[in-house]
């Protein structure tokens, strides 16, 4: 086998959340073009459908799946219905945000709970049932933690820190996760990507351009990340390029961190 043919996901299913948008559409239109077919979540029927037929347009099979997984009881119900058709071999936990830009005095207990199970509570079901399934299947997999580097640094003027505690905790969740199915032959790994001008960011910079701007200029690269950027990290981790890697977490911010 080449190199090259060691990134190929020929004959391998993939699952993701938040898929049909802005980084998840990019990481699924990835994996579709090294080969995998893919199932996807996500909350619009019509993004969804528009992402699947890019994926059918690279010859992979696309299964788009509307659902909200930041809703624990949803989650867990999504995920049985498509590990009841499906035989997931990779797992992408892309689901999440920040959503709400308030001070920590002021935010509520409904807030904080809502922000962790987006970003947390539905990478922890979602892991615990495809990891699960592929262990007591005997199966190799991997599975990929889209976290950020909003988990190893704090965010200044820029509030709804449940955000930043999710993707701290996100971090270290892949890395018990990847010890504890390590012999298993699954592995766990996570991504922290920096700015991507992705279409909540766009958002984001129409109400909050001074935040937009300050951060922009404190990238060493110069700029903000193109969303396709992450597709080919993705495909070496969901592959045998891979297959000595887990636990760990690759950053992927234009040098922002080393600031």
């Amino acid at each position: 086998m080449n190199t090259l043919d060691r990134f190929r996901l020929d004959g391998r299913t993939l699952l993701i959340t938040g898929g049909s948008q802005g980084l998840g559409r990019e990481m699924a239109l990835a994996c579709a073009d090294a080969g995998a077919d893919v199932v996807l979540i996500g909350r619009s029927r019509q993004t969804l459908d528009s992402t699947a037929r890019e994926i059918e347009e690279r010859g992979s099979q696309a299964y788009p799946v509307v659902g909200d997984v930041s809703r624990p009881e949803d989650c867990e119900k999504l995920s049985q219905s498509i590990l009841s058709q499906h035989q997931i071999d990779i797992l992408i936990n892309n689901v999440g945000g920040r959503r709400i830009n308030v001070p920590l005095e002021e935010q509520t207990l409904a807030q904080w709970q809502q922000i962790l199970d987006l970003n947390l509570t539905s990478m922890f079901l979602l892991t615990r049932d495809v990891g699960g399934r592929l262990k007591a299947e005997g199966r190799e997999g991997t599975i990929i933690n889209i976290a950020s580097i909003s988990g190893l640094v704090a965010n200044a003027n820029i509030g709804g820190i449940s955000y930043e505690v999710a993707k701290a905790a996100a971090i270290q969740f892949t890395r018990a996760a990847a010890v504890q199915w390590a012999k298993d032959k699954i592995r766990v790994n996570a991504i922290c990507p920096g700015g991507f001008m992705t279409e909540p960011n766009q958002k984001w910079a129409k109400e909050n351009p001074e935040v937009i701007e300050k951060f922009s200029k404190m990238i060493p690269i110069g700029s903000y990340g193109a969303p396709e950027d992450i597709g080919p990290l993705v495909v070496y981790l969901a592959s045998n390029a891979s297959s000595y890697m887990t636990g760990a977490t690759v950053v992927l911010d234009g040098g922002y961190t080393l600031c």
